[in-house]
Order: C-alpha cells, then structure tokens, then sequence
C-alpha cells in the first residue's frame, strides 16, 4: 500500500545515504551483502562503511567492467554482491559484462547506477546518461527500476536483498522530492496511481513524478482532470495499468529524465500500439547529450518540466 506525502515537500535523507545505511544494516544483520564500488565511495556515502566492514565493502577502482565480472564471481559463492557506479558507467562501459556476466548467466546480482540523467548536473556530459535503461531494458531477464524518492529506495532495497536475480536500480545520490509517506511498500511490476483523472493520463518516472504532479495541478486549475501514474519498474512494465489509463483517458503523456528513445516513452508506447492504440506525446531529452548546469537550469535546457508536460497535454487537448 502507498501513502501520498504533502505536496512540496523535499527527502529527510539522501539517497545514497539511504543506500550506504542499508548496507551496513545488512552487514550488522549478518547478511552475506558484498558491496563493490568503483571509485566512488564517498560520492555514495560508503566510506565510512568501509571503515567499519572492511570485509564487506570492495573498492575495484576505475573499472566497471571488473566490478561486474567480479561481483558475478562473488554471486557464485552465495554472496549477495551490489554494485554501484554512476549510471553512464554502469550502462554504456560495462554492457557487454551486465550481458554476458550477469543477464546470460543468470546471476543474482543488484545493480545500483546513480547520478540518473541531468542530476549529474556538474559532472557534465560524459557522465550524463540519456539511453542507460534503454540499453539495460534489452536484457532479457534484466528487472528495471527507477527508484522515486529516499521512501521507495528503502522499501526497493530491502526487497532486492531477497529476490533472486539480475536488478538494475536507477537513482540520484541527493535529495529528491518527496512523493511518498513512510510506511508505503511497493510492487515491482506495478505502477502507482498517484492521481486518478478522466481527461488525460501523465505517466512519469523518477524526478519526474514530482514534475507531472505539478503539471496536473495545473491542469486542474485549467478545468482538466489529469491522471498521474508512477511508472517506476520500466521492465517489466506494468501493460495492464498503462492500457486500462489509455482506453478510460484517451490521451498520455510521458515524462522521463532520460531520452524519449528506448525508454518510458517507447514502452508505453509499445503497449499501447499492441493493446489499446492511444495518442500520446513524449517529455523527455530529445536527441541531444549533456552538459555541466545546475538540475533546475538542465531540467529547463532539456524540457523537463512541469511547464513542458503541461504544453504536452494541451497539444493532445
């Protein structure tokens, strides 16, 4: 069950000292967690977890594609490994190891990328992704998700260290807006209604979420009644969800921090061409790679914005 949190609100905590708290309550749990990083573990919090189990925290350096092989090998000993690396490095630098290492073998592996799209911010457009869960959701067992706020980061984590599996978790390292009220727990494979409406249907991902529920508000003020769907497992989409909103609203709109190519768009976009063909506009990057800014500046460069979905949902209305 979920709680909706009060509008406007920010995240008590971090993400990814939401992530380095669940690994050492894990380790102190006696949990056989292996947390492997590349180099980044002050950007994730995990320093001082690995001052206090160094046991259970393996720094491999500048190399994702040998954290990969690694974790896998450490998967194999009954070890329950959880890597972390930005999102551009844990996409496009070790895709063919998350292929034939992890997805191809089957391993039980969970893969933390951060810093998602614009939230890179300063680090600029090397390290900005725009096609990471495009890439990652052609995997065939591959399970997508994209954590919303520190709430369901929490309740996704301690679910993961449970279930079997190759898991690819999207997220920022700071604070997020907050969507959620302690308490909820979530279902992947199934979106969140966070907004029931009649006249059109926003369906958002991530940092997103935030900005589609503004949006609605807006339309609300404008006489529109906008329905607003957290779509935070990309793989497996939840169809059933995504095509009961197409046929009862007649219009969606898709709002991601990511390329409208191969991700949230072209999903829903697949189902409702099989399932229930539907017009629909897609908010997200549009052909084009990153840059250093502030998020509220990319987030405005790139068109990801209350405003932008907004404008969406006229053209459809």
């Amino acid at each position: 069950m979920i709680k909706v949190a009060p509008v406007g609100q920010q995240d008590a905590m971090e993400m990814r000292k939401v992530y380095a708290g669940f690994v050492a309550q894990q380790i102190e749990a006696g949990s056989p967690i292996i947390a492997l990083e590349a180099d980044l573990m002050s950007s994730m919090a995990m320093d001082g977890v690995a001052r206090d189990y160094p046991q259970h925290v393996i720094n491999c350096g500048i190399m994702e594609a040998n954290v990969i092989g690694t974790a896998a090998g450490l998967a194999l000993t009954g070890r329950r490994p959880f890597v972390h690396t930005f999102t551009a490095f844990a996409s496009r630098r070790c895709f063919d190891q998350l292929f034939m290492a992890l997805d191809y073998q089957r391993n039980n592996v969970k893969v933390i990328a951060s810093d998602a799209g614009v939230t890179a911010c300063h680090n600029g457009g090397t390290h900005m992704s725009f096609e990471d869960m495009g890439i990652v959701r052609g995997l065939a067992h591959a399970v997508v998700l994209e954590a919303t706020d520190a709430v369901m980061f929490r309740d996704l984590l301690h679910q993961l260290i449970d279930l079997d599996g190759f898991y690819w978790v999207r997220t920022i390292r700071k604070q997020a807006p907050s969507i959620y009220a302690p308490g909820s727990d979530f279902t992947i494979g199934k979106g969140n209604l966070l907004r029931d409406g009649e006249d059109i249907t926003l369906i958002a991902n991530g940092i997103m979420v935030a900005e589609a529920l503004a949006a609605a508000r807006q339309l609300e003020r404008e006489g529109v009644s906008a329905a607003v769907i957290d779509m935070f497992t990309l793989k497996p989409v939840d169809r059933a969800l995504i095509a009961r909103y197409g046929a009862k609203t007649g219009r969606i709109v898709t709002c991601e921090n990511h390329s409208i190519h191969n991700g949230l768009g072209s999903a829903v976009a697949e189902v409702l061409a099989e399932s229930c063909p539907t017009p629909m506009r897609r908010v997200g990057v549009k052909e084009r790679y990153g840059q250093v800014g502030t998020q509220d500046f990319l987030q405005r460069e790139y068109g990801l914005t209350a405003h932008d979905i907004v404008i969406a949902a006229r053209e459809l209305l």
